[in-house]
């Protein structure tokens, strides 16, 4: 099958989630082309199944804004209509999916039919869709889609509860790929960070105000006045600096480390005794799928959809947003006991190995099939 990929090309989920998603269909021998305004962060190696297309924007000085989304659907149209595709995936409802929506009906003028897949990933719904500047929009591209698809139950009820949509939503879970997210041996850069064997506890974010980090500057805080520990802070964004002042503030600059944006966060995660996650929103929590698949336990909140991949008390432990007491002392529980640790990371694998990526991968292509057919059915 021939497939067009949109998506952001950055380290956020949804790009993230897209990028690995077309990797492993090329794997499976489909032919995958990306299409977005720059190569996405983790497209970084050669395959012969693999395309990558830039959306170039005109600079023309009449716009005071780039109209990205016009150059989308123009690139999609001459896409599809020289590489053949047979469908579009469309990662983030905006504004990938009016884009594909635009380029179809273009497409339709020469004669091609073509059907698009919107996935909807979480902030395009739960904050930036219910702005009423783009709600009208994002409602009619999502009730115009082929097909539909969400990363948790928990999106999929929030998508139905703040728009009017009459189109079915399949629920297809993040994934995890165990030949890349798994413990490494990383001992020498272990003893580099933890010299007297002090626990590592690690948070990787986009520090979005969304993500609470100065929450794990707290967290933290507590966790170290009982466990020797040191803190890794991963990733980069608005409230970075306020962590880190927060952190002298606290009087515990020493043992926390800001390391920025990291492509192999899997090798920080293998020295990693547990992952902080107390976010006000999550659609899924990919990046708790990441350390759990390296056999990191999770303190996490019960926002959004966190609850159907941290199981409480047994791959970790779920508060209430803003309970900074409640996640310390149970932080503080694992940490404090090494067999009962050892448990934990047991568990948190084993729970990653359900969204492993042979697992989830099947669910897109058997969709995609079913989109396709019921699409050239209507021809």
């Amino acid at each position: 099958m021939k497939i067009g990929i949109v998506c952001y090309p950055t380290f956020g989920g949804s790009g993230v989630v897209a990028t690995e998603l077309g990797k492993a269909l090329a794997d499976k021998g489909h032919q995958v082309h990306f299409i977005t305004y720059s190569q996405p962060a983790r497209l970084d190696f050669f395959s012969e199944n693999l395309y990558y297309h830039e959306v170039s924007v005109s600079k023309y000085p009449l716009f005071d804004f780039p109209p990205y989304e016009l150059a989308l659907a123009s690139k999609l149209v001459d896409v599809v209509r020289f590489e053949k595709l047979d469908i579009l995936h469309v990662h983030y409802a905006i504004p990938h999916a009016s884009a594909a929506f635009m380029a179809k009906q273009i497409l339709a003028t020469y004669g091609i039919q073509i059907p698009f897949i919107t996935t909807l990933h979480g902030t395009d719904i739960t904050l930036v869709g219910k702005d009423m500047t783009y709600k009208p929009v994002v409602t009619f591209s999502i009730n115009q889609s082929d097909g539909v698809t969400a990363v948790s139950e928990d999106l999929k009820r929030a998508t139905f509860e703040h728009f009017d949509i009459e189109n079915e939503i399949r629920v297809i879970p993040n994934f995890i790929d165990l030949s890349r997210f798994s413990l490494k041996s990383k001992d020498h850069f272990k003893k580099a960070i933890a010299p007297n064997n002090e626990r590592i506890v690690v948070h990787t974010s986009n520090f979005r105000k969304v993500k609470r980090a100065s929450d794990v500057i707290r967290i933290f805080k507590k966790i170290s006045e009982e466990v020797p520990s040191k803190l890794l802070m991963v990733g980069d964004g608005q409230d970075r600096v306020n962590c880190e002042q927060l952190s002298r503030e606290l009087g515990i600059s020493d043992y926390v480390r800001f390391l920025g944006k990291q492509d192999a966060v899997e090798e920080i995660l293998s020295i990693a005794d547990l992952f902080l996650m107390p976010s006000e929103s999550e659609s899924f929590g990919l990046a708790a799928l990441e350390a759990m698949a390296c056999q990191v336990p999770v303190i996490s909140t019960d926002a959004g959809g966190l609850p159907e991949l941290n199981v409480n008390g047994v791959t970790g432990f779920m508060s209430g947003i803003g309970d900074v007491g409640d996640m310390a002392k149970n932080a503080i529980f694992i940490l404090e006991d090494d067999a009962r640790l050892a448990g934990f990371k047991e568990n948190a694998l084993a729970r990653a190995r359900e969204f492993e990526l042979s697992t989830i991968l099947p669910k897109y292509e058997e969709y995609y099939q079913e989109v396709v057919q019921r699409s050239q059915a209507l021809i």
